[in-house]
């Protein structure tokens, strides 16, 4: 494998935050936002990311459009729900194979990013697991932008994955499993850190 192949991340950042009830990409984490943990840690690893935008996409857009490593990709049908974010953003994969993570993660780390990567299998979806539970990101092949692409109406990424090899890292971070949707679950995962 070519090492100096480009590494992508396609990251959702679209949704209404509705089980939240208030938009929960800008919420405080750590010394930022939610969104600027889970980024971070993309690029920590990554050299692009392409982030997915629909609600307040105007508001992400002008946070983040002065950050060289950030493709901003607005998402005009996110109210039709995640995977069609999941097709807009793979639209602008340039590579062989690129990293599906979501906005709301942010205690992914660097280390989740580069086991996944270390799989020389540029053929399946590698997907992380931590305790026995799977988890995100995911590290998807560019054959996969072709399954995405011709999906059909109601599909959803575990639809998708069905129809494609994968492959299963174990991984030490807890992180994966760590979705940020409702205020119980922001609580919970802030006093635990």
């Amino acid at each position: 494998m070519n090492q100096r192949e480009q590494k992508e991340c396609v990251m959702l950042a679209a949704g209404l935050s509705s089980r939240m009830g208030k938009w929960k990409m800008m919420m405080p984490w750590g010394a930022g936002t939610i969104l600027d943990s889970a980024l971070s840690s993309a690029l920590s690893f990554c050299d692009r990311v392409v982030l997915v935008t629909g609600h307040r996409s105007d508001e992400l857009a002008a946070y983040y459009e002065n950050h060289p490593a950030i493709e901003i990709l607005f998402n005009p049908d996110y109210h039709d729900g995640m995977f069609s974010s999941v097709q807009r953003g793979c639209a602008a994969v340039q590579g062989r194979r690129f990293f599906l993570a979501l906005g709301d993660m942010p205690e992914v780390g660097i280390d989740v990013y580069r086991a996944l990567w270390s799989c020389t299998d540029e053929h399946s979806c590698i997907i992380p697991r931590y305790n026995l539970g799977k988890g995100h990101p995911i590290l998807l092949p560019r054959g996969a932008i072709d399954v995405i692409q011709r999906a059909t109406e109601g599909s959803t990424l575990k639809d998708v994955i069905k129809e494609l090899q994968t492959s299963i890292i174990s991984v030490t971070e807890q992180g994966i499993h760590w979705d940020i949707d409702t205020p119980e679950q922001y609580a919970q995962l802030a006093g635990r850190l």
